[in-house]
């Protein structure tokens, strides 16, 4: 297009775009001010900034005028003269919107010197769109790797609980909208793993994730959230952690899926991390197991396998409490687990009525949780009893007798 232009007619106007090149940067300047608000809300140094840019632009058409052959790096060059916060606080939109500016500005006072020209500034105008489009794409994909990284960092270090001062203004640059209880989750990474339709079933379900990947293991970080443009009484942000991760369920690989106890904030996850991980080690042991399954149903494998926590989780909440209430509980739950759950064969124990042994299990249920009638809950409240037992003081190891002196 411009190569068909004569010569001297050539030269005759590359000498008059130099010439009015600082016009041309003042008159564009003036019009960002008047047609774009964000433009004129922007502080001194990045007004200045964008004024490098276009005026950056208008000297860049005019070498490319002079040899269009520059193309591959002129076009590239108007944005190095931008600083990198600016590239950062200045969206892709805002960008076109520079560009059409400067391009309109340029027409208007090229206007009657040759339809040569332009239609060698809309030519131009493209290559820039272009350069500007792939400038933004390399720093969104630059972004988008550091934020994998930093993501799998954080998800790290809830698992290992090695959490230190930075790990807050982590969280925050990786733009969590959590707030309030939080689980984790631990499954197994499917073949191909859709990291985005995991995290858009999150969003409708009211939730907000970190999502590590560790090979074959797929660990989800899940937190309540307002995200944003969601109502703040939509009955989603109400759903249990277990409908959560059964609904989360069709984005993990075939295996288990283990569910953490909820804690009541991030800062807490590492809890959840350490009975997720646990649970998921020991769920080949409990046949036929749900999926998902909750880390806490998974006690009795995690405490035959040296799980410190499920032991003391076990203690805590079935022993201890029955040891407090009454011993009769445990004297009662002892019998009828012995007796294989029979409330004839425990009454017979006892010496009491098998109503009275009913009631008993009845309080049972009612003072820790756990129905003793049910084979897996049996299974349970028997290794609580077993753990409770062995911890007392009647049944811990005696020190060795003292010598006596010769």
């Amino acid at each position: 297009m411009a190569d068909s232009v004569a010569p001297m007619d050539k030269a005759e106007t590359l000498v008059w775009l130099r010439r009015i090149s600082g016009d041309l940067a003042t008159a564009t300047i003036q019009r960002l001010e008047d047609t774009l608000p964000w433009y004129a809300e922007m502080p001194p140094a990045r007004r200045s900034a964008v004024g490098l840019v276009a005026q950056a632009g208008i000297t860049s058409f005019i070498q490319w005028y002079e040899d269009p052959n520059s193309t591959p790096w002129i076009a590239a060059d108007i944005f190095a003269a931008a600083p990198r916060e600016l590239l950062r606080s200045v969206s892709l939109t805002q960008t076109l919107q520079l560009i059409r500016v400067t391009v309109e500005v340029t027409e208007e006072k090229v206007a009657g010197k040759g339809e040569h020209l332009r239609e060698a500034i809309l030519l131009y105008s493209r290559e820039v769109a272009f350069a500007a489009a792939d400038v933004y794409a390399r720093a969104a994909e630059a972004r988008g790797l550091w934020d994998a990284r930093l993501e799998a960092l954080v998800v790290d270090s809830i698992l290992t609980g090695e959490a230190d001062e930075e790990l807050p203004s982590r969280i925050a640059a990786l733009g969590w909208h959590g707030h309030g209880e939080v689980a984790v989750l631990v499954g197994t990474t499917p073949p191909l793993f859709d990291v985005d339709q995991l995290r858009r079933t999150a969003r409708k379900l009211g939730v907000d994730v970190l999502i590590g990947v560790q090979g074959s293991r797929l660990v989800l970080v899940i937190g309540r959230a307002q995200l944003p443009g969601r109502a703040a009484d939509d009955i989603t942000a109400e759903l249990p952690f277990p409908e959560i991760a059964r609904r989360l369920e069709p984005g993990f690989g075939t295996g288990y899926l283990v569910l953490g106890p909820t804690v009541p904030a991030l800062v807490d996850a590492s809890q959840s991390a350490r009975a997720a991980l646990a649970g998921f080690a020991v769920a080949r042991a409990w046949r036929n197991a749900p999926r998902p399954v909750e880390a806490d149903d998974l006690l009795p494998e995690r405490a035959l396998a040296g799980d410190p926590l499920a032991k003391l989780t076990l203690v805590d909440r079935i022993y201890r409490p029955l040891q407090a209430h009454s011993t009769d509980l445990v004297a009662t739950l002892w019998s009828y687990l012995d007796n294989g759950r029979s409330l004839e064969a425990t009454a017979r124990e006892l010496f009491v009525h098998p109503n009275t042994v009913r009631y008993r299990l009845k309080r049972v249920s009612e003072v820790i949780g756990w129905d003793a009638t049910g084979p897996r809950e049996a299974l349970i409240l028997q290794t609580a009893l077993v753990l409770g037992a062995i911890g007392t003081d009647s049944t811990r190891r005696r020190p060795p007798a003292a010598r006596r002196p010769r």
